[in-house]
């Protein structure tokens, strides 16, 4: 039955966004479980279900959530087929982390910590120190690494406790910012193309008696932005990645485990005024706001000082039927980006964080011309996005 037009628009309330399973079931829990089984000191098992191995191999697919790979069994045959062995045998998804995107996840993975912790807290946040954003996953404007995420990773850790750690991943990453501060530890070893890196992965698992090897494949997510997951080329990626994962699983030492999982899913978003909304032509979102932050899905909204309260008045006003939006002190207590903040995190994050439900986002065509022409997109807490694979071969 339809509103009527003069009843109060249905706001989303903050508890109701679905939360990562931060401290048991997140990507943030994987290498710490993963080093507690191999006798590292200081770390715990916090997803129980896993098993401990002496070898452990984590294969992250960029951009290739739990959805897409149900939703896609012919492409993905060798993926899908591992989907009942996921989170140690249950057949369950693990969560990315809020927001789901690139530099969030890989810091938490390489990290082991949340968001609030690490301190990568979205694509874009503002940097209290200088008051302009920071691109977190291109490192512009640079900043120093380590004092922007200054905890050792769960590698650097492994490897000075005996345990033989690698980094199998495309040679232009070796010396990013990125890299230095969530996954550095050990040896990096840059290969070109997909099935060198399965190729050398499985060389350096079976280098040592203990070993962790993390290796990486980009294009999944690249080619989903740009032509979105209902695409061809999308597909055709899929099939390309689950040959490689087979390869890998085919190549595995004795008492190994390989984990393949991935940083976020993805969402194909309409190209129409209903489900874009552009903030740069949009008067009553752009007032009293200083910085917009985030990416399409998840948005960081820095205001100009006094006019917090406004902007999240507003913001609920527009959004608030198919967006959580939250003040931070809202977003920190519901736990969003954990269930600790780092004093030098707090700032980070948005005055307002908005965080899409419905199939909307947030574009800004003239600050992001090419972030608002992808098709597909990514970052907030719905399971499409959030649900990613934990997917488990052992030898």
């Amino acid at each position: 039955m339809a509103q009527p037009a003069w009843q109060d628009p249905v706001l989303l309330p903050v508890d109701t966004a679905p939360v990562p399973e931060y401290g048991s079931g997140s990507l943030a829990d994987l290498l710490p479980t993963l080093a507690a089984g191999q006798g590292v000191p200081g770390f715990e098992a916090t997803i129980p279900e896993l098993t401990p191995a002496d070898r452990n191999c984590v294969f992250l697919i960029d951009g290739l959530g739990w959805e897409q790979i149900k939703a896609h069994p012919d492409e993905a045959p060798f993926l899908h087929s591992l989907l009942p062995t996921s989170r140690g045998g249950t057949g369950r998804p693990v969560t990315a982390g809020f927001p789901a995107t690139t530099a969030t996840s890989l810091a938490s993975v390489g990290t082991g910590l949340p968001p609030g912790e690490h301190g990568l807290p979205g694509y874009t946040v503002r940097n209290p120190e200088t008051g302009a954003l920071m691109n977190q996953l291109r490192w512009t404007p640079w900043t120093a690494p380590k004092v922007w995420q200054p905890y050792p990773t769960v590698f650097q850790r492994a490897d000075a406790a005996g345990v033989r750690t690698a980094q199998v991943s495309a040679p232009a990453f070796e010396q990013t910012p990125l890299t230095k501060v969530a996954l550095s530890g050990g040896s990096f070893l840059g290969r070109l193309t997909g099935e060198e890196r399965m190729d050398t992965a499985a060389e350096r698992l079976a280098a040592g008696d203990r070993s962790l090897v993390y290796t990486y494949y980009s294009e999944v997510d690249g080619k989903g932005h740009r032509f979105g997951v209902d695409s061809d080329a999308w597909r055709g990626q899929l099939m390309y990645v689950d040959g490689l994962a087979r390869r890998l699983a085919e190549q595995l030492p004795p008492r190994s485990a390989l984990y393949i999982t991935a940083d976020h899913g993805m969402i194909d978003i309409p190209f129409d005024e209903q489900s874009r909304i552009d903030f740069d032509e949009d008067w009553e979102l752009r007032a009293g706001v200083a910085l917009l932050g985030g990416e399409g899905r998840a948005r960081h909204v820095y205001a100009v000082p006094g006019a917090e309260a406004d902007v999240l008045t507003v913001w609920r006003e527009v959004l608030g039927e198919q967006f959580w939006v939250a003040s931070r002190d809202e977003a920190v207590a519901a736990g969003w980006f954990g269930p600790r903040i780092d004093e030098r995190v707090h700032g980070r994050i948005g005055d307002v964080v908005a965080a899409a439900r419905d199939d909307v986002v947030i574009t800004a065509s003239v600050n992001e011309p090419h972030e608002s022409a992808m098709v597909g997109m990514h970052g907030s807490m719905t399971p499409v996005e959030q649900l990613v694979p934990l997917l488990e071969v052992r030898s």
